[in-house]
């Protein structure tokens, strides 16, 4: 995969080149270097660093830009909290408590987290584009959690590498609550301004979301082999038309367990070992992300905001942590499978912007990217309709 070393910050301005124009509407936006045709146009002092930043002047549009367009530090007055933030979101800190520990409102921790939870999406979509053909065998699992309250529990489907441990993709189910209700539950839930909207089988169309943006990669002559636990979505999505003949479905059930401490059954042990590569990566969101533990006074307040972290946890999982980290020699899952070279570090994960408008993503990933994903319960859910932001 094609990313810079160092942050664009970095480079000095008399050798900084923009590799095409900024502004999405412009026929030069897709169009890279040598193609591209720009002139320089002065430059600007930066307040936070004061640092000299070039601009440019697009010939096409003829719209400015500067250098500073590129990094993914642009319009941020508080660059240097970025990192810090990111690291903390992953190592189980909670907005307030980041926000203690660096000096800064809470608002900015939550904006910020956003922001990286966007970065993090497009850093994800350019990963999975950059795979050749798969071959390695699949795990499918969701991972259960809510957010507002426990009337709105989702499910995040996650598709992991049974070799590579990789996460392709996150796919969103909500569904309705299980279990019984009492009627103050029943009452608070009619009386929210967006009401549910019906959906037959929110786990089928999200097995089949995931699924449907790898099939280009799949060998039509060699069915991929996918472990699950049986559930009838799962089974019911891989017989439909785009998938049926692509997926080799390995059943393994979930056993009953005996007592703590009693030996497991030798079902429980081979759907263990199957399934080893999703529970690991679902043990590791709810101990490393404040808002899915267990036992904890911290939530998600937005379906959007949590998914947007968990793709930051994504790119963390696939790129910045080994895949051992007893073992020094351990690679991350990204460069098991030869897409980059070594461990990542937040500084390199932040090195430049991507642009929304020229990463192919799955639509669903759009919906979250764009904020389109509305908690019932609110009655404020603000899209992302920012024009020169990502």
């Amino acid at each position: 995969m094609n990313w810079p070393l160092s942050p664009i910050e970095s480079i000095p301005p008399q050798l900084f080149t923009p590799p095409h124009c900024p502004w999405a509407p412009c026929p030069s936006h897709r169009t890279l270097q040598p193609a591209f045709r720009f002139r320089r146009h002065g430059s600007f002092s930066r307040s936070s660093d004061r640092r000299i930043v070039p601009r440019f002047l697009c010939l096409a549009c003829r719209r400015t830009f500067s250098q500073q367009t590129f990094a993914a530090s642009y319009y941020l007055k508080r660059a240097d909290l970025s990192v810090p933030i990111a690291a903390g979101l992953v190592a189980g800190s909670a907005h307030r408590q980041l926000a203690r520990s660096l000096h800064c409102a809470p608002t900015t921790v939550t904006r910020r987290a956003a922001r990286l939870g966007r970065h993090a999406l497009l850093l994800q979509a350019r990963t999975v584009r950059s795979l050749g053909e798969l071959r390695e065998p699949l795990c499918y699992d969701h991972f259960e959690s809510f957010a507002h309250s426990q009337d709105e529990p989702c499910g995040v489907g996650t598709l992991t590498g049974h070799q590579s441990w990789l996460l392709y993709g996150l796919d969103f189910a909500p569904h309705r609550r299980t279990g019984r209700t009492t009627p103050a539950q029943k009452a608070r839930r009619r009386g929210w301004i967006d009401p549910p909207a019906p959906r037959a089988d929110p786990y089928r169309v999200a097995c089949r979301e995931s699924f449907s943006s790898l099939v280009e990669r799949l060998d039509p002559a060699q069915p991929i082999i996918v472990f699950c636990d049986g559930k009838g979505s799962y089974l019911r999505a891989f017989r439909e038309r785009a998938l049926r003949g692509r997926i080799a479905p390995r059943v393994h059930p979930n056993p009953r367990r005996g007592p703590k401490g009693a030996a497991r059954s030798p079902e429980a042990v081979a759907r263990d070992k199957a399934m080893f590569p999703v529970d690991l990566l679902h043990g590791l969101l709810r101990h490393s992300a404040a808002h899915h533990r267990r036992e904890t006074i911290a939530f998600g307040r937005r379906h959007n905001a949590m998914l947007e972290r968990i793709f930051l946890f994504a790119v963390w999982r696939n790129l910045v942590k080994s895949r051992s980290e007893r073992d020094r020699w351990s690679l991350t899952p990204a460069a098991y499978l030869g897409i980059v070279q070594g461990a990542w570090s937040w500084e390199r994960v932040l090195a430049q912007r991507l642009f929304a408008w020229q990463e192919r993503m799955p639509e669903n990933w759009k919906k979250i990217y764009l904020r389109e994903i509305r908690t019932r319960g609110l009655s404020i859910n603000r899209r992302h309709d920012l024009i020169n932001a990502a």
